[in-house]
């Protein structure tokens, strides 16, 4: 069974990313879901993403705010992608998370989306990418949303629009 894992630092992230599995629902992309945190629990966090890959887990999105960096802890526990969602919070208001998601050393990728709840989202449709490219049905409606996507700007700017 092919699945994304979303692993999240604390509860406090769920609201944010609940767009993330708002949008692989909307898909109907399996995931799992758990908080756990690098620095916390980082035997839970290992022993996870042991068992998430046993059961099939294809990637990961990890994430976590302050410089809490959960997702280069899941990318030391795997060879599978792992997509860091950088949390705001903190004193730097999500910098120091962005920071640390995006500051890997060479040979342990993490792809970062941005901070919130576009990081969220993207990281849910860069996961589903990463799954089309053996899953031609998800490829399929990844196209077909594109393209409502191009529809209703269209939509929107024939509402607005004034040409000369």
């Amino acid at each position: 069974m092919n699945f994304v894992s979303i692993i999240m630092g604390s509860k406090s992230d769920y609201e944010v990313i609940k767009n993330c599995i708002d949008t692989m629902e909307s898909f109907g992309v399996r995931y799992e879901v758990i908080i756990s945190s690098a620095h916390r629990s980082p035997k839970r966090t290992k022993d996870y993403i042991i068992e998430a890959e046993k059961k099939g887990a294809k990637v990961f999105i990890a994430a976590a705010g302050m410089a809490a960096h959960l997702a280069g802890a899941v990318a030391a526990n795997t060879t599978k992608p792992v997509i860091g969602v950088p949390m705001k919070g903190g004193a730097m208001d999500g910098m120091d998370a962005m920071l640390s998601t995006v500051q890997m050393p060479s040979g342990m990728p993490v792809a970062t989306v941005a901070l919130g709840k576009a990081g969220a989202i993207n990281a849910s449709y860069l996961a589903m990418q990463i799954l089309s490219l053996t899953d031609k049905e998800l490829a399929i409606k990844l196209k077909e949303d594109r393209i409502v996507k191009e529809k209703n700007i269209q939509n929107d700017s024939k509402e607005i629009e004034v040409l000369l």
